[in-house]
Formats: structure tokens, sequence, C-alpha cells
């Protein structure tokens, strides 16, 4: 069984409010949960009241092998929770994921670049093609 430490949806439509809770993972996102550790509301504007979260327990989850979501992640790395290893796990973690996407990004860019300049030699060459003149067949 692995435990991650994800946040749960509730409010309304447009108006997304989020349980942080321990879960096991095969269970659905809003489904049932082992403990909530707090609350985390992005639509409150003030940076100290938008997330609460005991402290204590999420060290704990932590400490006893739970994973935490990237986004969960990046909550912990903000707030400075966790002991230094676990911090420096969850950083590599988050480092590993942004250089993934970044090389995505360059094979993408560099794919498409492949494709324009494809594109490009095509129309030299219809262009190319266009000014010669045309050959006239021999007359027998």
């Amino acid at each position: 069984m692995t435990v991650k430490i994800r946040m749960s949806r509730g409010g309304r439509k447009k108006q997304p409010f989020y349980s942080i809770v321990v879960a096991d993972q095969r269970m659905p996102r809003d489904g049932r949960f082992i403990e909530k550790l707090g609350y985390y509301d992005p639509m409150n504007k003030d940076k100290e009241t938008c997330m609460k979260w005991n402290t204590d327990r999420v060290n704990y989850w932590l400490e006893t092998g739970a994973q935490p979501s990237g986004r969960i992640a990046k909550f912990i790395i903000e707030q400075k929770l966790g002991s230094d290893k676990v911090r420096a796990k969850l950083q590599g973690r988050i480092t590993e994921r942004v250089n993934a996407v970044q090389g995505r990004l360059a094979a993408e860019k560099a794919k498409i670049a492949a494709e324009e300049k494809a594109a490009a030699d095509a129309a030299a060459a219809e262009a190319a093609a266009a000014e010669a003149p045309a050959e006239t067949p021999a007359e027998a």
C-alpha cells in the first residue's frame, strides 16, 4: 500500500476548496482518506490564511514514507516543513520534473524547426523547378 499526501477537492463550481489529506493512492481523489491534515483555499487572497495544516502530522507522514503530490511538495518547500533530508529529496523530485518538461519542450521546438526547414527547402526546390525552362520533347 502506497500512501500519498494530496489534495481532495471540495467547494462549488468555480470556487474550489481543497482538503489536504493522507490517502491510499488507489482511492479516488475525493474518496476515502486516512487522515485530514489541513486545508487550502485558493480563492482566499491572504497568503497567511489561505492554507492551514498540522505541521507535526505532515512531518510524521513524510517520515513514515508518505509521498506528497507535486503541489503538496511545493507547499512543503515553501513552508520549509520536514527535515532537511525530506526537503532535499522533494527539491530533487521537483527539479527532475522541471528538467523533464524542459527536455520535452526543447524536443518539440527542434521538431517544429526541422519541419519549417523542410517546408522552406521544398518551397525553394519548387520555385527553382518553376524558374527552369521547360524541356520540350524532341520531335522525331
